[in-house]
């Protein structure tokens, strides 16, 4: 039996707006919100940050493809954490279940955005500059994405019109 693929799942980079995006997207259309990172959060009863500073960012990785391989959810509109797209297995879950939808905003447009790079909780290795890990990342988000809203220069409601516009 072929699973519904009722969810419209957000990925892409700390700071390009997945979970404010996700909030209105979801009133937009009249589905449910499920923040990705939160759920870590309330599941873990910690921070995400905690879990970096105590264990390293693999094992953040490993924390959020638990979380990710669980959810078992219909017409939501899911904001992953940035991390998520390392999972093969996580995102190819995520997949059958919705419509992977990358917001890509360009490396200037995430500098000025993102101001707590070094204590935002980000699985990243200890050295890695922001430009890195968005080299790194970019290659991820392209493979997976159904779809893909470059958001550098578009309000937040604009983002959530041409998300709806590109559905089928």
């Amino acid at each position: 039996m072929k699973k519904e693929k009722s969810n419209i799942i957000l990925i892409g980079m700390p700071g390009t707006g997945k979970s404010t995006v996700g909030v209105i997207l979801a009133k937009m259309i009249a589905k449910r919100y499920l923040d990705t990172d939160i759920l870590l959060q309330n599941i873990e009863k910690r921070s995400l940050q905690d879990i970096v500073d105590k264990e390293g960012h693999m094992a953040l990785r490993e924390v959020e493809q638990r979380v990710l391989l669980g959810i078992q959810c219909r017409n939501h509109i899911v904001a992953t954490g940035g991390s998520a797209a390392y999972s093969e297995s996580a995102m190819l879950h995520l997949k059958s279940i919705g419509i992977i939808v990358f917001l890509h905003a360009d490396l200037p447009t995430l500098n000025r955005r993102i101001h707590n790079y070094e204590t935002r909780g980000l699985a990243k290795r200890p050295d890695q500059s922001f430009q890195d890990l968005f080299d790194e990342r970019l290659v991820l988000y392209e493979k997976y994405a159904d779809i893909t809203v470059q958001s550098s220069n578009l309000t937040q409601d604009q983002v959530c019109d041409a998300i709806v516009g590109q559905l089928p």
